[in-house]
């Protein structure tokens, strides 16, 4: 499931690669796209019109505009070093998102 914050290349070509079955049935693929999305990636899609779509390298194309950012804003160890807890969460769910964004920095931390 792709949530609109990860890499939507990856995701691209991991459902893709899940849909073989399905053949060169564009129109078919395109409609189960949306069973492969949550969250803010859910929200965009069915916010679309999909008759603008004509075929699916046209709303793949669409897709990756809207989650462009995610592969440009390249994390780095200034970006760990300011992630402060937020007022509203517990310190374990500040870990568990700090862990997380550790692991998105590029090039990758690693543990002494």
């Amino acid at each position: 499931m792709f949530d609109g914050t990860g890499d939507p290349k990856v995701h691209m070509k991991t459902y893709y690669d899940k849909l073989v079955e399905v053949g060169k049935n564009e129109q078919i693929r395109m409609k189960l796209f949306m069973r492969s999305l949550t969250g803010d990636a859910l929200s965009w899609y069915i916010s679309q019109n999909p008759k603008k779509w004509a075929n699916w390298l046209s709303m793949a194309s669409d897709f990756m505009d809207r989650c462009r950012f995610n592969t440009e804003n390249v994390l780095d160890i200034f970006y760990i070093q300011n992630l402060k807890k937020k007022p509203t969460e517990t310190f374990r769910e500040y870990a568990t998102r700090w862990r997380l964004e550790v692991a998105k920095v590029k090039p990758a931390l690693k543990e002494e």
